[in-house]
């Protein structure tokens, strides 16, 4: 039985992560989800205009996974376009967490968590179409 072996090349993907961000992790997931499944260009563009102070965090994130991809390409030696990039994948973790104290009534401690956060986003270059008129 003869096989036939396409030659059809993997995107290539690249993630960045930033750990232990000084932004609750809600608050986090909720900038991520604005960009997950979108075009880098896109995506860029509504993190530089979003009110949110986890959209810088999450930008620079975004840029860096950008920056790592074209490295990557280079490596391979395959062409790299920025605009030919879409998010696959962006997540937002839990760390740990900061316990404080600040005095309360009568004698006692209230505690103060301060959350941090691991972000996480993975970019991937957009497959190749087939030639027009191909098989669905």
């Amino acid at each position: 039985m003869a096989t036939t072996e396409t030659t059809q090349t993997q995107p290539l993907e690249a993630r960045a992560v930033a750990r232990f961000v000084r932004v609750t992790p809600m608050k986090a997931r909720r900038v991520v989800d604005l960009i997950r499944g979108k075009d880098t260009q896109t995506a860029i563009a509504t993190l530089q205009f979003a009110p949110q102070g986890a959209a810088e965090p999450t930008l620079k994130v975004l840029q860096s996974a950008i920056a790592n991809l074209r490295v990557k390409a280079d490596e391979a030696g395959e062409a790299f376009d920025e605009r030919n990039l879409v998010i696959s994948s962006a997540f937002v973790d839990e760390g740990p967490t900061m316990k404080r104290f600040r005095p309360r009534a009568q004698g006692r401690a209230g505690r103060i968590n301060k959350r941090t956060s691991h972000i996480t986003v993975l970019v991937t270059s957009k497959p190749e179409k087939a030639a027009k008129g191909g098989t669905r």
